[in-house]
């Protein structure tokens, strides 16, 4: 996956966020994008373990979350806080653009 430019993610984000009327639409918009376009599940590396993501949430006082197991153990991550899958799954690019869209 290539880097997007800044033109990119503003243009994603504004596409995505085009009948938001404040960071809370906003918000709740780019889940939808995310939850829309992302692939699921995936497999990524949190603190050297891997882990399954199996679905993004909307949780409040947190953004968006990823549901992430392994085995019988669960556990709910910030999206933000994953790094990027290799394979990159398709749609990633919508936490990318989730990303540049966070203050």
């Amino acid at each position: 996956m290539k880097n997007l430019t800044t033109a990119e993610l503003d243009a994603m984000v504004a596409e995505a966020t085009v009948d938001a009327y404040d960071e809370y639409e906003q918000l709740d918009a780019l889940h939808a994008a995310i939850d829309e376009h992302l692939a699921l599940p995936f497999d990524t590396t949190v603190l050297g373990v891997t882990v399954t993501v199996t679905a993004v949430q909307l949780r409040p006082g947190s953004g968006i979350v990823a549901l992430c197991k392994r085995g019988r153990h669960r556990q709910v991550i910030g999206v933000l806080d994953l790094p990027r899958p290799e394979p990159t799954p398709q749609g990633w690019t919508w936490v990318e653009a989730y990303r540049h869209w966070v203050p």
